[in-house]
């Protein structure tokens, strides 16, 4: 096998495990009319039938502000925003209907293309949209009359599921109606973040101009847990345009508090940031969820599939002893896992040998993509603390390939003579492991 098939394997295997956690899930992807205005939306549309090809539900929510700005500047028009909201008079709404009109076609164009050598060659993707939306005014705040512009009242959440259940991507514009068949101009947030806690998506992600949530620092926070949102939202001045960083927090708050599982901020800027953001480890945005994503704990039953997948291709190096499921599924209650966002990406399991006051570290594995972040380094500390109150005095590992990790980190090499009884009687002389202990204090 090449370098570069054995890259293609390696990366195809350490996407799957994002690929099985997201196959089912509804995700609310809102879009930002700077995105389609910057000729990006080719590349999204892309982006999004490869997902629906794996099984994720979508809703797309799409926002039209620059080309309301391109209607109103052809009728001489200046725009007027106001408390983070566009003031939509009749010429407003009309620029905004025209510009609704234009970029569903524009949409649906895109996705009905199957070029070949494309993602979409092959693909059969049917978008539904709708009279989803049940709109109310803004009215009148500080003396303003904000007109035509609204605030979504309703989502008619089981017309979406079905279609989503048929298999189509659906798409929500920006506009709502009242009981009069009145129309509203709506902001994208409000639509995805209502449309999401309608739902009660497991993702809301939002693709703008801005890259994610920044720190005082200034640098970017790829994770947020609900509580650290309210905190950094709190210091931040009002917004007064829709495309501020405090108005994208305030709505995946919103949608956060009402249910929704994850929301993601994420730059548009770089292609295809959408799978980056997904299948990555770290993504390429701004995730905030309601509790730490990141989980070390004890293994289940349930995580069997997971660990399998992580240590297989290290087994198929040889770099660990191959484990079949039988045997993880019995001694399952002495794994550790680490955990991401629903996906195991780190492993280890300690066998105690309480006559000798020692126990085995084995299949201590981080997934390729997670690795130099010092996860193993957190997975080897609990796996110590286990140890420690199991009042073993010392643990090993047998190795082939990565003594010199173990050695920076307190381990000494021993001859294989020093393992207890039973696990000598193991031993592999052929695969000639090295052993090395670390001493507990």
């Amino acid at each position: 096998m090449s370098a570069e098939d054995s890259q293609f394997v390696q990366w195809l295997r350490s996407v799957a495990p994002y690929i099985h956690a997201h196959r089912g899930k509804v995700f609310v992807v809102a879009i930002s009319g700077e995105l389609i205005a910057s000729g990006r939306l080719n590349g999204l549309v892309q982006d999004v039938a490869l997902l629906a090809a794996m099984g994720v539900r979508i809703v797309l929510v799409h926002g039209f502000r620059p080309q309301i700005e391109a209607q109103l500047r052809e009728k001489g028009v200046n725009s007027l925003f106001s408390h983070g909201m566009r003031v939509t008079d009749e010429v407003a709404l009309d620029a905004a209907q025209e510009a609704a009109g234009q970029l569903r076609f524009e949409i649906e164009a895109t996705f009905s293309q199957g070029l070949p050598n494309t993602p979409m060659a092959g693909a059969t993707v049917r978008v539904v949209s709708g009279n989803f939306i049940t709109a109310r005014p803004v009215g009148v705040i500080d003396g303003l009359d904000f007109q035509h512009t609204g605030l979504v009242r309703k989502v008619d959440a089981p017309t979406i599921q079905r279609a989503l259940e048929y298999g189509a991507v659906v798409l929500a514009p920006p506009f709502g109606f009242s009981p009069t068949g009145e129309a509203f101009n709506l902001s994208m947030e409000d639509v995805a973040s209502s449309v999401a806690a309608a739902l009660k998506a497991d993702k809301l992600i939002v693709l703008t101009e801005v890259a994610g949530v920044t720190g005082e620092d200034g640098r970017m926070l790829s994770e947020l847990t609900v509580e650290q949102a309210e905190r950094l939202l709190a210091q931040l001045a009002d917004p007064q345009q829709p495309s501020d960083t405090a108005s994208y927090l305030r709505h995946a708050l919103r949608a956060l508090h009402a249910g929704v599982g994850r929301a993601h901020i994420v730059g548009f800027e770089q292609d295809g940031s959408l799978l980056l953001e997904l299948f990555t480890h770290d993504g390429v945005g701004t995730m905030i969820a309601d509790e730490h994503l990141e989980h070390l704990r004890q293994a289940t039953s349930d995580d069997v599939g997971g660990i399998l997948q992580l240590i297989e291709p290290l087994e198929d190096e040889g770099v660990l002893v191959k484990r079949d499921r039988t045997e993880i599924e019995r001694d399952i209650g002495n794994y550790t896992v680490l955990e991401h966002d629903g996906v195991i990406f780190g492993c280890a399991a300690l066998y105690p040998y309480p006559e000798r006051r020692t126990g085995e570290m084995a299949a201590l594995t981080v997934a390729a993509s997670a690795q130099e972040q010092g996860d193993g380094e957190r997975i080897l500390r609990r796996i110590e603390q286990q140890a420690r109150a199991l009042r073993l005095e010392s643990i090993f590992v047998l190795t082939t390939r990565t003594m010199h990790w173990f050695l920076k980190r307190g381990f000494v090499p021993v001859d294989p003579d020093w393992l207890p009884e039973a696990r000598r009687q193991r031993y592999d002389d052929q695969r000639r492991s090295r052993v090395l202990v670390k001493r507990l204090g």
